[in-house]
């Protein structure tokens, strides 16, 4: 079993993953902010990081470049977050994350990314370089700077065909693109079709769903079922 720090400023977020990862048979380490994180992770080398991006001293991201900086990042590390976006994620993985995992997690999320974490070689120091991707749930390399090459997978929330694969080796704007048009596709097929709740499920009105999905090229004969 490993020995896994949690970084997250919720207690009530600390709390949980410390009892399902305790279950588990692992030691948990738990810190608030970025200082404890530090020190916990200088005295015993953890095996695997979960860490939260918005904590109020210093975010998540900010820590992993400094480990990165200083040559700290010899432990994967999951990236946690309940705001987080297909931008947020490419900058996790360009600065060492091999895993994004989106709020609230669930357990078989929690426990598939971690198990994934936990099965990857030891890391090798390795330079930066393009085309750096990143590790979701699905089984992909690992990714990132410095101690991990790059990795091609991004997870999106559960549902009807919920875990993709993006190639974030391009433009951010085609990056962007790739990720909404699987995003409204997603809530097509969860919604029967249906434009009514696709748009109040996106928060878009109407019209604008319209124009964008057709802006995206999404096929709306695909999951038609008629007016809604």
């Amino acid at each position: 079993m490993a020995t896994i720090l949690v970084v997250d400023d919720e207690l009530g977020i600390r709390a949980l993953l410390s009892e399902i990862l305790t279950d588990e048979g692992h030691t948990v380490e738990l810190a608030e902010d970025a200082a404890q994180a530090r020190a916990v992770r200088a005295s015993l080398r953890p095996d695997l990081v979960l860490l939260d991006i918005w904590m109020p001293d210093v975010d998540g991201i900010t820590l992993l470049k400094e480990w990165g900086a200083s040559a700290l990042l010899t432990m994967p590390v999951i990236m946690m977050s309940g705001h987080g976006t297909i931008d947020t994620a490419v900058e996790a993985t360009k600065h060492g994350a091999i895993a994004f995992l989106e709020k609230p997690i669930t357990l078989q999320k929690l426990l598939r990314a971690v198990e994934q974490a936990l099965a990857k070689p030891a890391p090798r120091p390795a330079p930066a370089g393009p085309g750096q991707r990143l590790d979701a749930l699905s089984g992909g390399e690992q990714a990132g700077h410095g101690a991990y090459p790059a990795a091609p997978l991004i997870a999106v929330p559960s549902g009807p065909q919920a875990e993709q694969s993006f190639d974030l080796d391009r433009p951010l704007r085609e990056a962007r693109d790739a990720f909404e048009k699987s995003y409204f596709e997603f809530h097509l097929a969860k919604e029967n079709g249906s434009m009514t709740r696709v748009a109040e499920k996106t928060g878009l009105e109407r019209t604008h769903l319209y124009r964008k999905l057709k802006q995206l090229g999404v096929d709306l004969t695909r999951n038609k079922r008629g007016a809604a």
